[in-house]
């Protein structure tokens, strides 16, 4: 992986802060938003760089948590209303665009 920036890192965190409650984004669409060429980037910046954000309104593009986070994240998002369906949520429905 390339190195990342102060100024990549915090354009994500702008943007997962920006996520409203009762909304969710996938990793590829922040990394779209800021200009990156690739979800893990955002992956690894929000691993290492967002106990302090609403880390669990972002996604994987096929709607599921990441595994070894689904319980708590599935759990943090019910409580924002939204809902998921055999642990997958419906981006359809409750997709953040930037």
């Amino acid at each position: 992986m390339a190195a990342v920036t102060e100024e990549q890192v915090e354009k994500v965190r702008a943007l997962v802060a920006a996520i409203p409650a009762g909304r969710v984004s996938t990793y590829g669409d922040i990394a779209d938003a800021a200009g990156l060429s690739s979800p893990r980037i955002v992956g690894w910046i929000m691993r290492t760089d967002s106990s302090d954000l609403p880390w669990h309104r972002v996604i994987r593009a096929s709607g599921r948590p990441a595994p070894h986070l689904s319980t708590r994240q599935l759990e943090l998002l019910r409580a924002e209303g939204v809902l998921s369906v055999d642990g997958r949520i419906a981006l359809r429905e409750c997709r953040h665009e930037f």
